[in-house]
């Protein structure tokens, strides 16, 4: 099964970036194989819809759960609709939250866990 992990840098020693649709990176992960490959997410500096671009971006790469710290209520919709499990998780390496999610350690979310923003690329944090 492949996980997306929202990162901070294209490494696997990087720390989770909170954010999901504005996330610098998506650290895919085959949980099979153990093979992991960093991609730029495309929607990062989108002028609005970052969270549903990101989802539909994932849909794309065949992932079927993505591990974050925060959802806003588009991106959960959009996931949601293209049948990706979410995660919340704090921020810490990578290589430590794959390990919570195989050993299921982390929070399932059943909601967004954001508010909404307006104008685009919203607060920074």
């Amino acid at each position: 099964m492949k996980i997306a992990i929202t990162a901070s840098e294209p490494q696997f020693e990087a720390k989770l970036e909170p954010r999901f649709g504005r996330c610098a990176y998506f650290m895919i992960v085959d949980t099979e194989t153990q093979d992991w490959k960093p991609m730029q997410n495309p929607a990062a500096e989108a002028m609005g819809g970052a969270g549903p671009q990101a989802a539909q971006f994932l849909a794309d790469q065949d992932v079927k759960a993505v591990i974050s710290g925060d959802i806003g209520p588009n991106a959960y919709t959009a996931l949601e609709a293209a049948g990706i499990d979410m995660y919340r998780a704090q921020v810490e390496q990578i290589s430590t939250l794959l390990e919570k999610f195989l050993t299921n350690q982390l929070e399932q979310v059943s909601g967004p866990t954001s508010p909404q923003r307006h104008g685009g690329r919203g607060p920074r944090g």
